[in-house]
């Protein structure tokens, strides 16, 4: 019976010994495949993806502009004189023919009186040759005079009457002139300028008593409807049409927004800048807007240029120009060439090479290789910067 016993607990140590030895070499065999996988897999360089975006078919453009009343006019005197008195300052609001500004003009006051005497004179001069005249008729029935000298003095009193006419003509001219020594608005609007004092010489030719430079006396704007002046580019050329709108934005009202509406454009462009000066009009009821405002106008037209975006990181310059690092069939690289359109901060437009189901590495290394093959994996928060890529990135304000 100890036999026996013997024999049972024998053969249970040998069972558990096997069983034991059993599990060792299957555990040291699963090790190692873990440790086959694990060395494969840290052999092969691990990649992030990206994927191309396509760009929304419009176009935006930032460009400066310059906003002018519907009506502006640079006022000047017709005659020359001193300012006696100014009656509209700046931002005075003005009816057409309300007076600005009065001149006296001594000299033109001396040349009318002149005109004047002149007028007289020459009247007398014709009431002389009118009564000479006639009585040399009333002699012609006796014969006193000769045929010639009644001619004769009958041109002379025509004569005399012209002059009597070109007199009063010079006048009358002298009277218009006098008309404009008051300066009167020519139509409804704001005052924008004033560039005289009393006492300061003027002229047709602006103020005199300046100076650097001769300026006009007022400048008189029409501020109820505004006009917008932007050189537009080339490219915009085909939709500088009716229907266009301009988003606006000038310094002194940041926050706010103008829509302005297309008017009309020059049909042909400057050959130095390759633009066209094309003019948006605005009504300005409420008078926020001022003349003589610098303008950001945003234009948005309906362009398919059939490109996506990608970030830059993803880009890869070698030899052959630039490519991006595409992972195709079995998780393998391929380096395909790209056409950049357009280059800006954090984004490229591409026109030619990519598709929207390529899966593009962001952030190559520079030791990957034609053909190696890579291993796809999810970056963690904070890696990505794919995710913020914005859907069409708005290109640099363009300027003069």
């Amino acid at each position: 019976m100890n036999k026996l016993g013997g024999k049972v607990l024998l053969i249970l140590v040998i069972v558990g010994f096997l069983a034991i030895l059993f599990y060792r070499i299957n555990e040291g065999q699963h090790e190692a495949v873990a440790l086959q996988k694990s060395a494969v897999e840290t052999g092969i360089t691990p990649v992030a993806l990206t994927r191309a975006k396509v760009v929304d078919p419009s176009e935006s453009i930032t460009l400066p502009g310059n906003i002018v009343g519907w009506y502006e006019a640079p006022i000047y005197a017709r005659v020359e004189g001193y300012v006696q008195a100014w009656h509209k300052d700046y931002g005075d609001i003005v009816k057409k023919g309300d007076v600005l500004a009065e001149i006296t003009t001594p000299d033109l006051d001396a040349e009318y009186r002149q005109a004047h005497a002149d007028l007289e004179s020459e009247r007398a001069r014709n009431a002389l040759a009118q009564l000479t005249a006639q009585r040399y008729v009333a002699m012609r029935e006796h014969q006193a005079l000769s045929e010639q000298a009644i001619s004769v003095q009958l041109a002379e009193a025509q004569a005399a009457a012209a002059k009597v006419k070109a007199a009063e003509q010079k006048v009358k001219n002298i009277e218009a002139f006098i008309g404009f020594k008051k300066i009167t608005a020519p139509f409804d609007g704001v005052v924008t300028q004033r560039n005289i004092n009393v006492g300061d010489l003027v002229s047709k030719e602006g103020n005199l008593s300046g100076t650097d430079s001769k300026n006009n006396l007022f400048t008189v704007a029409e501020v109820d409807k505004l006009r917008l002046f932007v050189n537009v580019p080339e490219t915009f050329g085909p939709f500088l049409a009716s229907g266009l709108t301009a988003n606006v934005t000038v310094p002194q009202l940041p926050s706010r927004h103008f829509n302005f509406k297309f008017l009309t454009v020059a049909k042909g462009f400057d050959v130095n800048t390759r633009t066209a000066v094309t003019v948006f009009t605005i009504d300005n009821k409420d008078r926020a807007l001022w003349p003589g405002s610098y303008a950001s106008v945003h234009l948005t037209a309906p362009v398919d240029r059939k490109v996506m975006t990608i970030p830059t990181s993803a880009l890869v310059f070698q030899e052959h120009g630039t490519q991006v690092a595409v992972v195709v069939d079995e998780d393998r690289l391929h380096f395909q060439p790209i056409t950049v359109a357009k280059i800006y901060d954090n984004f490229i437009e591409v026109s030619e090479g990519l598709s929207v189901s390529d899966r593009i590495v962001n952030n190559p290394s520079a030791a990957l290789l034609e053909g190696d093959k890579v291993r796809v994996v999810t970056p963690v928060a904070g890696y990505d910067v794919v995710g913020t890529q914005a859907k069409a990135p708005e290109p640099t304000d363009s300027k003069h």
